[in-house]
């Protein structure tokens, strides 16, 4: 959730004329990493929640590249770049480590 924040937070400052574009792709993807956990946690299989965990892993990986991008073509400062991505990393290893601990479980 702390990403989605702070995704949120500094894409407001994105151009207008991106509004439709890579800001909407940023906060997509961000936003999809914790509805993904929430949904597969719902499920009533242990596979089922691991696939979505699996999805939201997915989804880190576009905010991590979409953040690459942003930097890249000037929309977002190499400070907030560098605090973005080590969340997204943070996340990125807590989802590995989660899946990794299910799938250890179910054998």
């Amino acid at each position: 959730m702390r990403l989605v924040e702070e995704v949120f937070r500094v894409t407001r400052s994105f151009p207008a004329d991106e509004r439709f574009g890579l800001t909407a792709q940023i906060r997509r993807a961000s936003v999809s990493v914790p509805s993904n956990i929430g949904e597969g946690k719902r499920r009533k299989s242990q596979r089922a929640f691991v696939y979505h965990l699996d999805v939201a892993l997915g989804s880190q990986g576009e905010v991590e590249v979409q953040l690459e991008i942003a930097r890249r073509i000037g929309l977002l400062a190499e400070e907030d770049y560098q605090s973005l991505q080590k969340h997204a990393e943070e996340v990125g290893k807590m989802l590995n480590g989660l899946i990794a601990s299910l799938e250890r479980d179910a054998q």
